[in-house]
C-alpha cells in the first residue's frame, strides 16, 4: 500500500477548494546579500512564525488570528489552513520543531501585562499535545508598560532544550533564556544578553551548523539578520554576533527558516498598506 505523506491527507480530508493567488518575484543585491521576493496572501499580514513540514512551509499570524496555521508553497501559495480550536492566539510570535512535534510561542506581551506566557506543544499531525507555561523571575508587575523587556518574539529548538530572544524595547539588547522542552512550569532568568541595537522578531537554530540567526528591527525600520556561528561551541559568555542590513522597505521581517549556513526563508508582515511577503535571502560573505 502506498503511503502517501499527511499533506496529501489533510489536503483529501479538507477537501479544499482550487483558487489563484498571482504572485511576482523581485531581485535585489547589495553588499553581501541577495534577495527574491514573493507576495504571500493577504490573510497573512501578521505573519509572525516559519517552519519547514514536508516539502512546504508553515507560517502563522500573531495576535488577531484565531489558533491557525497556514500551510504555504515556495512560490507563496496558500496549500492549506489548519485550526487548532483546542488551543489560543493570544499572540503567537514564532514556531520552531525538533523530529517529533512543532512548538508555538504564545509569548507576544506588547506592554508587558500578560501572566499567561506558554509554548504550545503539538504532534506533527497538529493536535495538543501539552503547554508549556513560563514568566520572567525579574517581571514583578504587570501594569502597561510601553518601552518593556518582558516581550519575546524568537524561539527556537537548541538540544533538548527550548531557547527564547527577548524584543527589549528598554535597552535594544536581547536577553537569551533556555527551558526544557517538555510540559511544566518555568520561571524564566537570562543565560546571556546581546546587544544587537534592534527589536528580535524572529529565531532559528541549526544544530547540523551549529548556527544560530535572528531577525530584527531598529526605530527606523532598518532590517536586520543576524549570524551567531558556532553557537553552541563557543556557548553563552562568548557568542560571536554578526550583523547584516537587509535591503528591503517597507517592511517588518517577523520569521526566519535556515535553509543552509548561506540560504534562508523569511517573512515579513504587510507595511504600509503593502502586501506580506516570503523571502528568499542568500548570504554571500565568508
Amino acid at each position: 500500500m502506498r503511503n502517501y505523506p499527511l499533506i496529501d491527507i489533510l489536503l483529501f480530508k479538507n477537501q479544499m477548494k482550487h483558487f489563484v493567488i498571482l504572485f511576482f518575484y523581485s531581485f535585489h543585491i547589495i553588499s553581501q546579500i541577495d534577495i527574491s521576493t514573493i507576495k504571500i496572501p493577504k490573510s497573512l499580514n501578521e505573519t509572525s512564525g516559519l517552519e519547514f513540514f514536508e516539502n512546504y512551509l508553515i507560517t502563522h499570524n500573531d495576535s488577531g488570528d484565531k489558533p491557525k496555521l497556514y500551510i504555504i508553497n515556495k512560490l507563496g501559495k496558500k496549500i492549506l489552513e489548519i485550526e487548532i480550536s483546542q488551543i489560543k492566539n493570544k499572540d503567537w510570535e514564532d514556531i520552531a520543531s525538533d523530529q517529533n512535534y512543532f512548538y508555538i510561542a504564545d509569548t507576544g506581551n506588547n506592554f508587558a501585562t500578560r501572566e499567561n506566557l506558554r509554548i504550545y506543544i503539538l504532534n506533527k499531525n497538529f493536535t495538543p499535545k501539552g503547554t508549556i507555561k513560563i514568566r520572567y523571575k525579574k517581571q514583578t508587575t504587570f501594569s502597561k508598560e510601553t518601552f518593556n523587556e518582558f516581550d519575546a518574539e524568537g524561539l527556537a529548538v537548541f538540544g533538548e532544550e527550548l531557547i527564547l530572544f527577548s524584543k527589549n524595547r528598554k535597552t535594544l539588547n536581547s536577553e537569551i533564556y533556555t527551558f526544557p522542552k517538555k510540559e511544566g512550569n518555568y520561571i524564566l532568568t537570562p543565560k546571556a544578553s546581546i546587544d544587537t541595537k534592534s527589536l528580535i522578531t524572529a529565531a532559528d537554530y541549526s544544530s547540523k551548523d551549529d548556527l544560530m540567526v535572528l531577525t530584527g528591527y531598529n526605530f527606523e525600520g532598518n532590517q536586520f539578520l543576524y549570524i551567531l556561528k558556532d553557537f553552541r561551541k563557543k556557548g553563552f559568555e562568548n557568542i560571536d554576533l554578526n550583523k547584516y542590513l537587509i535591503p528591503i522597505k517597507p517592511a517588518q521581517i517577523e520569521a526566519i527558516k535556515i535553509i543552509d549556513s548561506k540560504n534562508f526563508w523569511l517573512t515579513s508582515e504587510s507595511e504600509d498598506k503593502g502586501d506580506p511577503r516570503l523571502f528568499r535571502l542568500k548570504l554571500n560573505s565568508n
